[in-house]
């Protein structure tokens, strides 16, 4: 069958899904991917993949929506906004996208279309279509909320489609462990693709001292710097081996001895020798450390960042911080806490426990 997957342009949003796109492909079904901006990098895991976003510029959609909206932009830099924020930006985009969407799905005539739930275009496309539609989640909120939040914001995409409402999936598929985050749908378990980078091989082992590995959003706007810059102030009082990947400039610029820096890396392969992750609040970042069973420090900040952090603090598999608040003893308390690691191990066992993308391709096959 053809199966047409479709996300928002975006690298964080699309590698969550590149992992079953590669199962149904390995299967022998034709694959094709639907995105843009970064999101092309989809491309080298070997999938073939269009561009519906030319020119694609996040900050111009949020600098053009949210000036109409201050109360919804305030709360959303502060990351309590829910998914309004997220409803207002993906509504605006996905007003967008829709009409290249449905224009290649008609042209390609899938039997299957995937979408995630700031993708709302992939689920017009298939009502178009009359073909099923499955939403793959790929954040921690619930995709239902998300896509009623999306939905409420589209616009005139649905009316030029000869919809009134959005139909509900003949699947879901929630990636969220139980014990964090709820979400509606058949479970599968968490993985993503990581993108290009070879991983020195003095990540793939323990060092002489605990290591905490460090990383950043890969978007660039107010509030992406993440932990960072609070990290290598505090490092040279942490009795650990520091790992910066892909700083910006300015925090690798001047680094105390126990602090060394890597550029883009295969990260899924570097947590195992590591102790603990610190990060930006990215769901994929969170998901990824409670894979693997490593307590992590989650720095909250704009659009879910908050969210995520508080989840991880909630269930006790981690440290939800303000950047400002990252201190030696914080980064300690990661490295010796033996509550955070338990509750890790938990998470990480009960991930472990959900079926593999691969083990959902049956499922999929027969909704067509």
């Amino acid at each position: 069958m053809r199966v047409l997957v479709v996300s928002a342009p975006l690298v964080g949003h699309v590698f969550p899904l590149v992992p079953l796109a590669v199962a149904l492909r390995d299967a022998g079904h034709d694959v094709l991917v639907a995105t843009g901006g970064g999101g092309l990098a989809a491309a080298e895991a070997g999938l073939s993949v269009h561009d519906i976003a030319p020119g694609f510029d996040f900050g111009r959609i949020a600098l053009r929506v949210f000036p109409r909206h201050p109360l919804i932009a305030r709360a959303e830099m502060a990351g309590t906004a829910g998914t309004r924020g997220a409803g207002l930006l993906f509504g605006a985009l996905n007003d967008q996208l829709t009409d290249p969407v449905v224009a290649l799905a008609t042209d390609w005539r899938p039997h299957l279309v995937v979408y995630e739930p700031f993708a709302v275009a992939g689920a017009v496309a298939a009502a178009r279509l009359d073909v099923p539609a499955v939403r793959q989640e790929n954040a921690l909120f619930d995709g239902r909320d998300l896509v009623r939040a999306t939905v409420a914001r589209l616009g005139g995409a649905l009316r030029r489609h000869g919809l009134t409402e959005l139909p509900a999936p003949a699947a879901a598929l929630a990636v969220a462990p139980p014990s964090v985050a709820t979400q509606g749908g058949w479970p599968m378990r968490y993985s993503s693709y990581v993108g290009g980078g070879e991983l020195p091989d003095w990540l793939r082992e323990p060092g002489d001292r605990q290591r905490i590995l460090v990383t950043r959003s890969t978007l660039t706007g107010p509030g992406d710097r993440g932990p960072m810059p609070a990290v290598v102030a505090a490092a040279a009082e942490v009795d650990a081996e520091i790992v910066l990947v892909r700083p910006d400039e300015r925090s690798a610029r001047s680094v105390p001895g126990n602090v060394r820096v890597v550029d883009w890396i295969p990260l899924d392969e570097a947590l195992p020798a590591s102790t603990a992750l610190v990060h930006h609040g990215g769901a994929g970042s969170v998901l990824g450390a409670l894979a693997a069973g490593l307590p992590q420090l989650a720095t909250t900040g704009p659009g879910d960042r908050r969210h995520n952090a508080e989840l991880v603090a909630r269930r006790g598999a981690g440290l939800a911080l303000r950047p400002r608040d990252i201190t030696a003893r914080a980064l300690t308390q990661l490295l010796t806490d033996e509550r955070l690691r338990t509750a890790a191990a938990q998470v990480s066992r009960e991930i472990a426990g959900m079926p593999a993308p691969t083990d959902l391709v049956a499922r999929l096959t027969a909704l067509v």
